[in-house]
């Protein structure tokens, strides 16, 4: 029985199980189908490390305040955080990885850094 990549179309040679000529078409061919998942979980990668990077940069000693503006001028995207933590009194935290923040007064945030995670 006779088959071909499934990349290239070339015939195959060699195990009747054989799939692909080689491993360049192997790679090439499970690249194009994860193409577009692997592009998106990078694009929220990237988010995710510049909103950590930016709660950082502001929150240097562990315990900071902010305002929403200050937060949005350096590109801070409020959609995209790892956890949630509410707490007894129902206030609810944010958190990108160790890195968290807590909506107060005024569009105010209190940042806060969790050394637990």
């Amino acid at each position: 029985m006779e088959s071909n990549c499934l990349h290239c179309g070339e015939k195959l040679l060699g195990r009747s199980d054989k799939k692909f000529c080689n491993d360049s078409c192997r790679n090439n061919y499970h690249h194009q189908l994860n193409h577009e998942q692997i592009n998106l979980i990078r694009n929220i990668n990237n988010i995710l490390k510049r909103n950590r990077h930016i709660l950082t940069t502001f929150n240097p000693e562990g315990k900071a305040i902010v305002t929403r503006q200050q937060l949005l001028n350096q590109g801070f995207n409020f959609k995209y955080f790892t956890s949630i933590y509410t707490t007894r009194d129902a206030r609810t935290y944010y958190f990108v990885y160790d890195q968290g923040y807590l909506a107060i007064e005024n569009d105010r945030f209190a940042l806060v850094m969790n050394e637990n995670r």
